[in-house]
């Protein structure tokens, strides 16, 4: 029998030096990453010791060559753990992650390694654009890594840092495992009632994969907002509302509320340590939004312009409901989406079901991908490298001059051991080496998409095309990607500008002439009809008031979370209905909870940051009026996005980067004006 080879520490030769899904196991991770972390040390010490005066190309370009295995089994495993875990890999994690918390500690309390960062930050000499990002990036990055700090507040970060880290891996793996513990099985038919042919037989099919007879409804997407959508029993939908929106406030093994306490005032904690009055403020000097009150002021201006439309959206769906049902009826939660569909239909003659069967994946990635070869002349292959499901397709993409850019993985379906949501990530970054070799990315995008049947594959909602659509983008920021440097390569930018390459891409969604570009009927091959067509371009603004108002309370919930200056004791369910404030419009439901489940704040990446989704928004509407202007498909603007946002990832400031593309500032009015609201907001 042969013995096993570690493909990280013995790599075969791949297309591309593409991971070798194939031949790695568990085991080998725990291997990679010890070997990673002594070769990464070793490195660190030789420049930390260097006799020579420190440079830039001596100090913080070489810090940005140390690590390479590292980097590697580390983008490869933690990316896995949210796309594609198992009991074992979470159990390493647990392991590993106070180890590496240690040793990314022991780079940044490297006094020798630090005082010749800062040198160099004290002495920058001739620097370039890129080069002086990077200074300001790496020199931050020890200063907000606390090293500035005394010998026992340094100890103190230590023990902040690696408490920190184990517990958002925790919420995380406790997200997952009480998503997956719930299933709703519904063995008589009358309570099937409402539902599309879509939504029973996705269910019959999740139902014979547990070997039992009915249906089964789940809390990931693709079952659940069908069944609160087209669901009649109101009971029912009560049921998986309440099962959804009380995840992980159970008494049981999965409960995060304390985990979520002990984030926040650890945050809260290390930012004091570190000189700032609240975590905010330590996040938002560097961000586009530069401090809170430029948050709340954008918090303000939205209000201000949608509250009042946003109520009256409400009422519209209120008064739908009393005609529905020939009675008053208070709307509950588990109301919106049902009685909102049918208001929709009264007033568009339209709904996601009516358009799914012209949404196949298939001609939906056609579409995608082709809208991509008509901006910007890049094509896509289909590729034979590993990859680390049977579900996962991998694609070569080329630029428009036969030139390799990128690797692109999709991995488009649910399951059991990839979490909810969509994503999109690197599986390598790009950068230039000092012999001039450009090493291109390996991009990954994970989504929940609705899944094929026995029946029919795989048939998309409108949402769903628009949430492939903005994933896409992020890709495209990582596919683009020209720097030199690895850490400001691709979406590697400021937290609140990252969002403006994804969300301008959803924009194409309801454009007539990139629809005919792909939609079709996937068993009579029909475009859709010209008036269907205008239903969809019609209802663009249907409940975006309601909409932005919700995305505007997650905000005020995110920052009322790290906006505190003394450790919280508030029971989370009180904390919620004070930070919301007026954007509830909907009677608070007593034990259901967001925060417990608000992933994005808790524990990727979004804390005191969510509202960049709609600082992005400001932006991006603002930029897809150029595009309007000029035509959609204009590669004049297409290119001109790519080389002064895409490719330029995070060597410039992002304002400057914008500004380049679009000649001015952004402001509030394309967005209000996409909406169809009067800006009645000072300027």
């Amino acid at each position: 029998m042969n013995k096993h080879i570690n493909p990280f520490l013995h790599p075969q030769k791949t297309p591309f030096d593409a991971p070798q899904f194939n031949s790695i196991q568990t085991q080998d991770y725990e291997e990679a990453f010890m070997e990673g972390i002594r070769r990464d040390t070793e490195q660190t010490e030789q420049i930390a010791e260097n006799p020579e005066q420190p440079t830039f190309e001596n100090t913080i370009a070489a810090c940005e060559n140390t690590g390479s295995l590292l980097t590697k089994v580390s983008n490869i495993f933690f990316n896995l753990l949210s796309a594609e875990t198992n009991d074992e890999m979470d159990a390493l994690a647990q392991k590993m992650s106070p180890i590496l918390t240690e040793h990314a500690n022991n780079i940044l309390h490297n006094e020798h390694l630090f005082s010749r960062v800062k040198f160099v930050y004290e002495n920058p000499g001739q620097l370039n654009k890129e080069e002086h990002m990077l200074l300001e990036k790496s020199y931050n990055y020890f200063v907000r890594g606390g090293a500035l700090l005394n010998k026992d507040d340094k100890e103190q970060y230590r023990q902040i840092s690696g408490k920190l880290n184990m517990l958002c891996l925790q919420f995380s793996q406790n997200l997952l495992k009480d998503t997956n513990n719930f299933s709703l099985h519904i063995t008589s038919e009358d309570n099937l009632s409402g539902l599309p042919d879509s939504a029973r037989e996705a269910a019959r099919m999740a139902a014979r994969e547990q070997n039992k007879e009915g249906w089964i409804f789940t809390l990931h997407a693709p079952s659940y907002n069908p069944f609160m959508t087209y669901a009649d029993n109101r009971d029912l939908r009560r049921k998986m509302y309440m099962a959804r929106n009380t995840l992980c406030t159970h008494s049981d093994k999965y409960n995060n509320e304390e985990i979520v306490r002990n984030i926040v005032n650890l945050r809260l904690q290390m930012a004091q340590l570190l000189g700032y009055k609240t975590y905010a403020d330590m996040i938002l000097c560097h961000r586009m939004a530069e401090s809170k009150d430029n948050v709340y002021a954008l918090f303000e201006q939205l209000q201000s312009a949608c509250l009042d439309r946003a109520r009256a959206d409400l009422e519209a769906i209120k008064e739908k409901a009393r005609k529905t049902e020939g009675k008053d009826i208070e709307i509950m939660p588990w109301d919106l989406s049902y009685y909102a569909h049918k208001l929709e239909l009264e007033l568009f003659n339209i709904d996601a079901e009516m358009l799914r069967p012209y949404f196949e994946l298939k001609q939906v990635i056609k579409g995608v991908f082709g809208l991509a070869t008509t901006l910007y002349g890049i094509t896509f292959h289909e590729s034979n490298i590993p990859v680390y499901n049977p579900e996962v397709k991998a694609y070569e993409v080329y630029d428009h001059n036969g030139t390799f850019l990128a690797l692109l993985y999709t991995d488009f379906h649910p399951r059991p051991t990839k979490r909810n949501g969509a994503w999109m990530t690197s599986f390598k970054e790009q950068w230039i080496d000092q012999e001039g070799t450009d090493h291109r990315p390996f991009v990954s995008i994970v989504m929940n998409l609705t899944k094929p049947t026995e029946e029919r594959p795989a048939l998309l909602s409108l949402g769903e095309v628009e949430t492939f659509l903005h994933e896409f983008g992020h890709a495209l920021h990582g596919i683009f990607s020209h720097s030199r440097f690895q850490s400001l390569s691709g979406t590697q930018v400021y937290w609140d500008f990252v969002e403006l390459p994804s969300q301008i891409m959803e924009n194409f969604a309801i454009e007539r002439d990139f629809l005919n570009t792909f939609a079709k009927h996937y068993q009579t091959g029909e475009p859709i009809p010209e008036e269907l067509l205008k239903s969809i371009v019609r209802r663009r603004n249907f409940q975006t008031a309601y909409a932005c108002i919700r995305q505007v309370g997650l905000g005020m919930l995110d920052m009322a979370y790290y906006t505190i200056e003394q450790p919280l004791t508030e029971n989370l369910l009180q904390f919620e209905q004070h930070a919301y404030g007026a954007t509830q419009l909907l009677p608070y439901i007593k034990g259901t909870c967001m925060t417990t489940q608000f992933s994005h704040i808790m524990s990727g990446g979004y804390a005191a940051g969510y509202y960049s989704y709609k600082w992005a928004e400001v932006l991006e509407a603002d930029a897809f009026a150029l595009f309007k202007e000029h035509g959609i498909f204009s590669q004049k603007i297409a290119n001109s996005f790519r080389n002064n946002i895409l490719s330029r990832g995070g060597t410039e400031p992002p304002m400057d980067l914008y500004t380049k593309f679009r000649g001015k500032q952004p402001d509030i009015n394309a967005l209000l004006t996409r909406m169809g609201i009067p800006n009645t907001t000072k300027q």
